[in-house]
């Protein structure tokens, strides 16, 4: 099982995209919040913001949708040329039907459970997806302290894929630290959003290394849970 390290430019200096950027190039993807102020209380970017970075990037872009109506403006992050697109359960009353667009247009499909969102009745559709991101704090602003209460969602998703054909990575959202990304490693996880754990380091091609060693150490299923 990989274990993906996806820093957030919610954390970067939005003066100096292609600068920070080029500071996260040993990352898997770059991981970009898009909020409406609707969906959540913070506004952040648009698909203009996103067709630049797309030109600008060294890696591939792991877009989050913190936005209502999915259906209509998902597409377009598709679209642009984003690597994986995630929309919210929340947001969307047709969740299978976007995720078959999206991957029509060729971007991996996602869908983001919030803290309180049971997961149970989308374990069926799981072959639908690609990812389903299990996060970890409230959406809507970064720096917040991750919840462990989270953590029996992910375990009911890993025990749900293991055993089983699917390509579906499990990716969490929120308070990812080198201590942190130990729990969410040994309940299940294997995609990593890191925002000011990266960015914030003076080298965050050491913390990116850092953090992929402690989530290999405590991956679910490796044997080794002590911190």
């Amino acid at each position: 099982m990989a274990n993906r390290i996806n820093p957030s430019i919610l954390a970067a200096d939005f003066a100096n995209f292609e600068s920070e950027l080029g500071r996260i190039r040993t990352a898997d993807l770059v991981h970009v919040d898009i909020m409406d102020n609707h969906f959540v209380p913070n506004l952040t970017f648009g698909l203009g913001m996103v067709e630049r970075l797309q030109q600008v990037s060294p890696l591939p872009l792991d877009i989050h949708l913190m936005i209502d109506d999915p259906e209509r403006w998902a597409p377009g992050y598709a679209e642009a040329g984003a690597f994986s697109v995630t929309f919210h359960a929340e947001a969307t009353t047709e969740p299978v039907a976007l995720a078959r667009r999206l991957r029509q247009i060729g971007a991996r499909a996602g869908i983001a459970l919030k803290p309180g969102t049971d997961v149970t009745p989308y374990l069926e559709l799981l072959p639908e997806f690609d990812q389903v991101l299990v996060m970890t704090v409230e959406p809507g602003f970064g720096g917040q302290s991750f919840m462990e209460s989270t953590m029996p969602k992910l375990a009911q998703l890993r025990a749900k894929v293991q055993g089983s054909d699917l390509d579906l990575w499990l990716q969490v959202d929120g308070g990812i630290t080198e201590q942190t990304i130990q729990i969410a490693a040994a309940a299940g996880a294997d995609t990593f959003v890191a925002g000011s754990s990266v960015f914030g380091a003076d080298n965050p091609a050491a913390q990116i290394a850092l953090l992929r060693e402690r989530a290999a150490s405590h991956r679910h299923g490796a044997g080794n849970l002590e911190s």
